[in-house]
């Protein structure tokens, strides 16, 4: 049964309601103009239909926004928060927070302060007043949000046990392991805020244990598991751990089939599987990590800004002179590249510009430093601005360091929206939108070499399990990768041209070594405008390769500190004309 939140704001109006009986939110569309909200309407979800609610009020001259909810992708609305004025009773702004983001403010941040929210639940249905063409008040239905539930990775022998998905959070992992692979497992999780003993799972023989502790009073929270089961035996071999901050070393045998339970922007809560005398299985329960908004750091005076949350940030401009920050750019990606300014831009009394720009989709803001203070009569602004990333590298000191320092910062988290206030030409305060930092991606190095063949991209893999390099008189011929995805192993494409002349084929020792570089040559062909790759040699985290083909004129190393190699890319013709690699983080 869904739980009704009475509309907040004014009831002298009439009445609508769209009910409950929904599955979820599709899509929001506000108008307003300088009196407030005067028309919404909701696009629901229904047995997997969209369902257009009440068309509440009249599109006037003004705003119409609208916000887009993926309900495909599990994406549910959790709260609004909203204005009303208290003498003309009208919804002055709305703000929408879903499990993965929030929504710019509709409208303006004027009147009453009102939240729509029931912790644990997801609005699924609205209800509310109007009157004289305006939105009066705005209530709400909440329906339980369910953890979803990751079936169990291994084997369905022994008995079939599960821990539920009714805690807090994990803080205490227990693993007990032998000959066999892991004998049990078990866990201590939070309750109401307080650690819950949870049972044993297999039996304990002869062996090692060791303990893993989670620091849930420092929001520290299980984001991973990662294992490999034995198919002959139906026995996990080994587990790690990863938390938002820190990831546990692999714990017993890297033998078998690997798997991996994780959801992205979600954190674990519970676990199930099968055990008998040794663990079989293991499963897990994923709910989603909250998105946190952090204060505004500076005035109070000006106009309120902003943006909401996004995947990511790619750029960010400020505008500044002497004594403050003018102006404040941000460049954010959600599917495509979209610009936010606040404040105007200055050049005079001796103004200018500069630019932070990420490593997209790479390199996330982790945190940001800066500084304000009062020029006087209360008119307070921002001095100075620092940015710092998950790379390691700080920006430029954007103005003058003055004031009373602040800092924007959430630990294990990455600054993905910002928020604050700006007077005209200047940033009076700001704030920001902190999330969990993603899973790594791969990335795309640039590849080496001439630049005439077909361009071709096996892909990206967890591991590359074996290398072909066939040459000829003139360089390197032939290129061929097998790969592993989930431990199956994946066969790639030939590129290039087999010669009669020797294949030699490199054998990397998967799982335990991957590869970190290759490094090579390439030059013209004698004759010819064409360049093409003469020389190859791979390095993996154990052991240098022979090389395959000759040294020439322009030498390359393709690598990145602290990622291995999972998948090549280039151009070929009749030859490898062009290499390149995709690369991923690695934990020892």
């Amino acid at each position: 049964m869904a739980q009704r939140l009475e509309a907040v704001g004014s009831t002298k109006g009439f009445t609508f309601d769209d009910g409950y009986d929904h599955d979820g939110l599709s899509k929001i569309f506000v108008g307003g103009g300088l009196r407030g909200i005067n028309y919404m309407e909701f696009e629901y979800v229904k047995n997997g239909l969209l369902k257009f609610g009440t068309l509440v009020g009249r599109r006037h001259r003004g705003f119409i926004e609208t916000f887009e909810i993926n309900h495909l992708n599990n994406e549910y609305l959790e709260s609004v928060e909203g204005y009303y004025d208290d003498q003309s009773g009208c919804i002055q702004g709305l703000q929408f927070k879903t499990n993965f983001r929030i929504s710019e403010l509709i409208g303006y941040d004027k009147g009453s302060k009102f939240t729509l929210e029931v912790e644990g639940k997801n609005i699924n249905g609205f209800h509310g007043y109007m009157r004289n063409r305006n939105i009066i008040s705005l209530g709400a239905y909440f329906t339980w949000n369910y953890p979803n539930r990751l079936k169990a990775k291994g084997s369905k022998g022994g008995y079939k046990w599960d821990d539920g998905a009714d805690h807090d959070g994990i803080a205490k992992i227990y693993v007990r392991g032998g000959f066999e692979g892991i004998q049990y497992i078990k866990f201590d999780y939070i309750n109401r805020g307080n650690p819950e003993e949870g049972p044993i799972h297999g039996f304990s023989g002869s062996g090692f244990t060791q303990t893993f502790e989670i620091n849930y009073l420092y929001n520290e929270h299980l984001v991973y598991v990662e294992g490999y089961y034995d198919f002959a035996s139906g026995v996990i071999q080994s587990l790690r751990f990863k938390t938002n901050f820190r990831t546990t070393e692999m714990l017993g045998y890297e033998k078998g089939k690997k798997f991996l339970l994780g959801e992205k922007g979600k954190r674990i809560i519970g676990f199930h599987g099968y055990a008998d005398k040794n663990l079989n299985s293991l499963g897990a329960y994923f709910t989603t990590v909250p998105i946190t908004k952090s204060e505004c750091h500076g005035g109070i005076g000006g106009l309120p800004w902003d943006d909401g949350v996004f995947e990511s940030i790619r750029t960010v401009y400020v505008n500044y002179n002497t004594t403050n920050i003018k102006c404040i750019t941000f460049h954010y990606q959600n599917h495509t590249v979209v610009e936010r300014q606040h404040g105007w831009e200055s050049i005079q009394d001796g103004g200018e510009e500069e630019e932070f720009e990420l490593d997209y989709p790479n390199e996330l803001i982790t945190s940001v430093e800066g500084t304000f203070k009062s020029f006087g009569a209360g008119e307070i602004r921002v001095t100075s601005l620092i940015f710092k990333s998950s790379e390691g590298r700080t920006s430029p000191t954007f103005g003058t360091v003055s004031g009373t320092k602040f800092v924007l910062e959430n630990k294990g988290c990455a600054v993905v929206g910002f928020h604050g206030r700006h007077s005209d030409c200047d940033l009076v305060a700001i704030g920001a939108y902190y999330g969990q930092i993603p899973p790594p991606t791969a990335e795309k190095l640039r590849p080496q070499g001439g630049y005439r063949g077909s361009s071709w991209d096996d892909g990206v893999y967890d591991d590359v399990r074996k290398i072909y390099v066939g040459k000829c008189e003139n360089g390197i011929a032939f290129l061929k990768f097998v790969y592993d995805k989930d431990t199956r192993m994946v066969i790639g494409d030939d590129h290039g041209n087999k010669t009669p002349l020797e294949i030699k084929e490199f054998d990397v020792e998967y799982p335990s070594e991957y590869i970190t570089s290759v490094d090579g040559c390439y030059d013209r062909v004698i004759g010819s405008e064409v360049e093409v790759i003469t020389l190859l040699r791979f390095k993996t985290n154990k052991r240098t390769s022979i090389s395959v083909g000759f040294e020439s004129s322009s030498s390359f190393i393709l690598c990145k500190v602290g990622y291995k190699i999972v998948g090549f890319h280039g151009k070929a013709s009749n030859m490898i004309n062009q290499l390149g690699v995709h690369v991923m983080p690695f934990t020892e």
